[in-house]
């Protein structure tokens, strides 16, 4: 059995797994929709996938400012209780959220967020990339390597494909996951807005992402003494 683009996108609301994640458990059960939902529950993920179609209506809105003043993101994240929405764990998975989008630059929250025209944009970018090669390739395997540039692309722009600035090792989705088990109601990352001084004008280029990583490290070498 087959599957499309629009069934990894469905697994992926349902089970609140990463892209790659969903498509690989459709390949392996040979697209089949609840095979692949339990696929993705014995692999840690059935947590997030019995709380996904509960309503979460309580949250915070947060607020991240960069040392110096240089960035700040204001972030909404959605959960079901307003006892969680006050707990330490809940407020330190939203910062942690926060510092992320600070330091990473996403500009959407997940895939189905970007638009079309951009989608487009990119993969005939990709494309004309691939064919100036002077290596003459066949349109399959440009196509391939187009679709591998484009889950880099999401990986770059959509938050939760992101890996976790402070765990390299998760990504933002595997991290949501991790949290939505912890605290045992369902979490939402609703939207963010990110400033930049001076964004759009010319200055001296910044790795902001090594910065606050840095930061972490520091923090936990003055914890462990």
């Amino acid at each position: 059995m087959a599957f499309t683009a629009k069934d990894v996108q469905e697994l992926r609301a349902i089970t609140g797994a990463g892209m790659m994640d969903c498509k690989k458990a459709l390949t392996e059960t040979d697209g089949n929709m609840e095979k692949a939902i339990e696929k993705l529950r014995e692999k840690g993920m059935a947590t997030a996938a019995k709380k996904a179609g509960r309503i979460a209506s309580q949250g915070i809105v947060d607020s991240y400012i960069h040392m110096g003043g240089k960035i700040g993101v204001l972030l909404e994240v959605n959960c079901e209780t307003d006892f969680v929405a006050r707990s330490d764990a809940f407020k330190d998975f939203v910062h942690d959220v926060a510092l992320q989008i600070a330091a990473a630059k996403p500009s959407y929250v997940v895939i189905d967020e970007v638009p079309a025209a951009e989608l487009e944009k990119e993969k005939e970018i990709f494309r004309a990339q691939a064919l100036n090669d002077p290596k003459p390739r066949p349109a399959a395997i440009i196509e391939k390597m187009v679709e591998g540039r484009i889950q880099k692309f999401y990986k770059e722009v959509c938050l939760m494909e992101q890996d976790f600035v402070k765990d390299p090792g998760k990504t933002i989705t595997q991290y949501l996951n991790e949290t939505i088990g912890t605290i045992g109601e369902k979490i939402s990352i609703r939207r963010f807005v990110r400033y930049e001084m001076g964004e759009g004008l010319k200055k001296k280029e910044e790795n902001f992402a090594e910065e606050i990583s840095a930061q972490v490290a520091k923090a936990q070498a003055n914890a462990n003494k």
